[in-house]
């Protein structure tokens, strides 16, 4: 049997060893693309190739089938199952015609008892083997772990566009209508200009986001009672689209702060329409502010069935989501980028039977920091 005795693992296999196998051992020719075996099937045997190619493969994922190895003339496979009788880990077919002899399990195992020799010279191999399938594995997690985060990232940008298209594509509808006022057409084309202006910055926001750069900042000294007041009301009708009410329990204070306004309207946007997410049937968003001598504390809270414990400490993890329909979680993780380049926090905050509460905290510049509540500088 030339094959079996060419075959690297059994080159220096004792003679009355190798004619036992030999004995043992069965012809078995598999077509071009036959499987051989698949996952979850008997680790029954050895296979030695004596003429042909095969391919070891395995799952990734639900049913993406990715390349292990490739074995030729004089190689083995199949030899994962065969220590520990457990059913195949991989699978296996024919690239190309070939002829494979057959070792069952029962007799190899008896050659190895029998054998010290053959046994060391098995288990070499099939450690270097599993270092090849290993490498081969990571790589092939990675890559595919990295197409999936290009699909995730993919899906958020198309979702977060919706909202700012949505608004453009009505504003545009509008102010084309016959009879239109021109004070409607101004008005309608500021809004596209303001989403159009929001879409260029939402797409440098990402692009540094994934640079896990710190993203370029433009602070300016900003009232922050006029900017909340003006991103309200720039909100509220799409949120009353949805049947959610937006409503302030108190005026934000008006103090100037040091803000990027296009970034934190963003962030704003952000934290406003994963609230209406959450409440798909509608409900309301509460905003609270306050002032301590260091900051000003802003509160978003809305009415959902809020954010179970476990996710509070990951919620701002990218692609980690809950309780929305669409999108993949880097919408969070962008408004803690977006608070934290302002110097400030982000804190969620849920209680049984209450929504989940976003408190944001920005820093009063120094001068400010003795002046009261609703001082106006």
């Amino acid at each position: 049997m030339k094959g079996l005795r060419s075959a690297r693992l059994f080159n220096e296999t004792p003679g009355a060893e190798l004619q036992s196998l030999e004995r043992a051992a069965r012809l078995i020719v598999f077509k071009t693309g036959e499987i051989i075996f698949q996952e979850g099937d008997p680790g029954d045997g050895l296979y030695v190739i004596v003429q042909g190619r095969v391919q070891i493969t395995a799952l990734f994922g639900e049913n993406q089938r990715r390349a292990l190895t490739h074995v030729g003339p004089g190689d083995f496979f199949g030899e994962m199952a065969l220590l520990d009788g457990d059913p195949r880990s991989a699978g296996a077919f024919a690239e190309e015609e070939t002829q494979t002899y057959f070792i069952p399990r029962d007799d190899l195992l008896a050659a190895l008892e029998r054998s010290p020799k053959l046994a060391v010279r098995m288990l070499r191999d099939f450690s270097r083997r599993l270092r090849e399938f290993n490498r081969q594995y990571v790589h092939e997690v990675l890559q595919a772990e990295r197409l999936g985060l290009v699909g995730r990232f993919a899906r958020s940008i198309i979702h977060d566009f919706k909202n700012p298209l949505h608004i453009i594509g009505v504003s545009a509808e509008m102010s084309a209508i016959k009879g239109t006022s021109w004070e409607a057409q101004v008005a309608a084309r500021e809004r596209i200009r303001r989403q159009v202006d929001r879409i260029s910055k939402m797409i440098t926001e990402f692009l540094e986001f994934t640079r896990g750069e710190k993203a370029s900042i433009n602070l300016l000294e900003t009232d922050y009672a006029v900017f909340v007041r003006d991103v309200i009301e720039e909100i509220r009708p799409d949120a009353a689209a949805r049947s959610v009410n937006i409503e302030l329990e108190n005026q934000p204070p008006a103090v100037n702060l040091m803000l990027d306004t296009t970034r934190l309207t963003h962030l704003f946007y952000n934290l406003i329409h994963n609230a209406c997410e959450a409440m798909p049937t509608g409900g309301r968003i509460k905003l609270r502010f306050s002032q301590n001598p260091d900051e000003v504390i802003t509160e978003v809270e809305d009415t959902g069935k809020g954010i179970p414990p476990q996710v509070l400490p990951k919620l701002f993890e990218p692609f980690v989501t809950y309780g929305k329909s669409g999108g993949t979680g880097l919408g969070l993780s962008i408004c803690k980028k977006i608070i934290e380049d302002h110097h400030g926090s982000i804190q969620p905050r849920s209680a049984p039977g209450r929504g989940a509460t976003f408190v944001l905290r920005l820093p009063l510049p120094l001068d400010n920091s003795r002046l009261p509540v609703g001082a106006i500088l």
